[in-house]
């Protein structure tokens, strides 16, 4: 069958132009990547080292495109840390993308990665969920874990943590108490923000959760979606709901999570993860899906629609995840007779292709 394209979208009247001749290989939705952090490796490779937003930001956008991401949520964290996750940070970052946005090829996006102890970025956050394109927000609290681990015997990664930020071990342990202090008034600030997110008409999302009781108080605070669920409880839960339930590509290409929590493999199978987002490693996804295929996890249809059609739908993007007319030329051209080869990335109808 022939596909038209025209105005960036996908077209019923075919039309004359750039003719891409994509015979004897799939033709897919572009990827949609509901999580992703791989961004701040661009921004900051080494502790204290940053590289400027605009030159990061493009190496960003090619390495999206070529791994097949054409709609990208980057997650954002807003902390009470200094470094790369502080609230100045954000602002550059917002600042930044909302000038070069424009420019790049995929639909560049953030999900703010809300810390729920970072209690002076709730300002920012209210202006900032009032942008176009509508931002997607994540509750995170990793203030307990890090206070949990002052004083135990393995503080290795306590001290990579402090390292990130540019401090001393000794001062980020400092800092983060500061910050437990306030863990009274976590719960009202996590009601504040939710409902600020509600009221703007965007997406939000758990993270994290453990138990059946965490999904339980977010989805009441009106978190429809459940992202990297710690247990196999708080999955179901959320699936028992019927609501997405996000977990990471890597999981998948490495057999399992590093964490050693919850297999996305062994969920996917059991139909309780129903979204794959890159996490930390942009070509995940698309790995993941040709590993689930391989293995027979899933049909070629089900694995494609978890890191495309899925993501789409759980962030209210009604425009892309298919093929169909009217809908985003957002597209992949995919080469499977041997190992999984992206040929083209589509964007936006901007074709993007890729040698052997």
């Amino acid at each position: 069958m022939d596909l038209s394209l025209a105005d960036g979208l996908i077209s019923e009247n075919l039309t004359h132009g750039q003719v891409v001749d994509c015979s004897g290989y799939y033709i897919l939705p572009g990827i949609v990547d509901v999580h992703g952090d791989a961004f701040e490796q661009e921004l900051h490779p080494r502790p204290g080292v940053g590289i400027d937003f605009d030159i990061a930001m493009r190496s960003v956008d090619r390495q999206l495109l070529a791994h097949g991401i054409t709609t990208a949520f980057h997650g954002l964290t807003l902390s009470w840390e200094p470094g790369a996750r502080s609230l100045e940070t954000g602002r550059v970052f917002m600042e930044g993308l909302a000038k070069l946005g424009p420019t790049l090829m995929a639909d560049h996006r953030v999900q703010f990665r809300w810390e729920t102890f970072a209690h002076d970025a709730i300002e920012d956050i209210a202006v900032w969920l009032k942008r176009d394109p509508k931002p997607s927000l994540a509750f995170n609290d990793h203030t307990t874990a890090t206070l949990a681990m002052i004083g135990s015997v393995d503080q290795a990664k306590l001290t990579k943590w402090a390292q990130r930020t540019g401090c001393t071990p000794e001062v980020y342990m400092a800092m983060a108490e500061e910050a437990g202090a306030r863990r009274g008034d976590v719960p009202a600030k996590i009601k504040e923000v939710a409902e600020m997110a509600l009221a703007a008409g965007a997406i939000i999302l758990s993270h994290d959760d453990r138990t059946i009781e965490d999904r339980q108080s977010f989805r009441a605070l009106g978190a429809t979606v459940c992202e990297f669920p710690l247990s196999r409880i708080a999955a179901e839960e959320a699936h028992d709901a019927g609501e997405p339930v996000i977990m990471g590509g890597p999981n998948v290409i490495r057999g399992g999570s590093h964490l050693g929590m919850l297999s996305a493999e062994e969920a996917i199978r059991e139909g309780l993860c129903t979204i794959l987002a890159s996490d930390y490693y942009y070509p995940s996804q698309i790995n993941a899906a040709e590993r689930l295929v391989r293995k027979g996890v899933r049909s070629f249809e089900s694995a494609w629609n978890i890191v495309s059609r899925n993501p789409a739908e759980a962030m209210g993007l009604a425009d892309r995840g298919q093929i169909a007319p009217g809908k985003r030329a957002d597209l992949v051209v995919l080469d499977t007779s041997g190992p999984w080869r992206l040929v083209h990335t589509i964007a936006g109808g901007e074709v993007v292709s890729f040698g052997r």
